[in-house]
């Protein structure tokens, strides 16, 4: 699960824009460029499946459709956030070593 999301640019851009509020998947894809309508569905899926996201379907016409983490997915991306930590300081000190 975690290369399969980590591995996906758009899995990690869809939780930024979750993170500034942007939950309306037509906005997500007026707000990324080369992020399509299509991607973004698979991407959305793919995050619902594994327990990460939750959709909420408002019963309104126009119909409404919001997107949110669910508290796995928040503690999931505490996960990724120290990942990108570890990976800064592996790079610190590489570029020291050198």
């Amino acid at each position: 699960m975690v290369e399969a999301i980590y591995g996906c640019k758009w899995s990690l851009t869809v939780y930024q824009l979750l993170a500034l509020g942007i939950n309306r998947p037509g906005k997500m894809v007026k707000s990324v460029d080369g992020l399509t309508t299509k991607v973004l569905n698979d991407c959305l899926r793919k995050n619902l499946n594994f327990g990460i996201l939750k959709r909420i379907a408002y019963p309104e016409l126009p119909p409404r459709v919001e997107y949110e983490l669910t508290t796995f997915g928040r503690r999931f991306i505490r996960v990724l956030d120290q990942l990108e930590d570890l990976q800064a300081e592996i790079d610190e000190s590489a570029t020291r070593g050198s």
